[in-house]
């Protein structure tokens, strides 16, 4: 998956571990990442989270993709922090899972929380049925 991974790739992200349920990635926030308060786009931050999230949640082997995520945005970061994001499988059942990633700031402070739920899926994301009527 890291391999085939372009997003992560271009903004520097780096995997540091994983393990089936868990996965911990590093990213360095740059100047381009700022959005127009001068602090980090959450975009980026929520980025970061749910590649953690992907990592932890593909670690068994079959394809499994978000069904749904949120996040919560507890502190600003600036250009030049470095971000650790954690994710920690909390629950699988049936084809679903549920998934904690905590994102920390270059004092190990927390600076973000994120949720996701997953879903295992048959095949590979882009070998899906053509849509009706086409």
């Amino acid at each position: 998956m890291k391999v085939a991974d372009p997003a992560c790739r271009s903004l520097g992200i780096s995997l540091e571990s994983v393990t089936a349920g868990h996965a911990r990635l590093r990213m360095r926030v740059t100047g381009e990442m700022l959005n127009g308060h001068g602090i980090a786009h959450g975009g980026y931050l929520f980025l970061l989270a749910d590649a953690a999230f992907a990592y932890a949640s593909n670690a068994r082997g079959p394809v499994t993709l978000a069904h749904s995520a949120q996040m919560t945005f507890l502190r600003p970061v600036a250009a030049g922090d470095e971000l650790v994001a954690e994710a920690v499988e909390r629950a699988r059942y049936g084809r679903n899972g549920v998934y904690d990633v905590t994102v920390h700031g270059p004092a190990g402070e927390i600076v973000a929380e994120f949720r996701g739920q997953s879903v295992t899926v048959s095949g590979r994301p882009q070998e899906r049925a053509p849509e009706a009527g086409t």
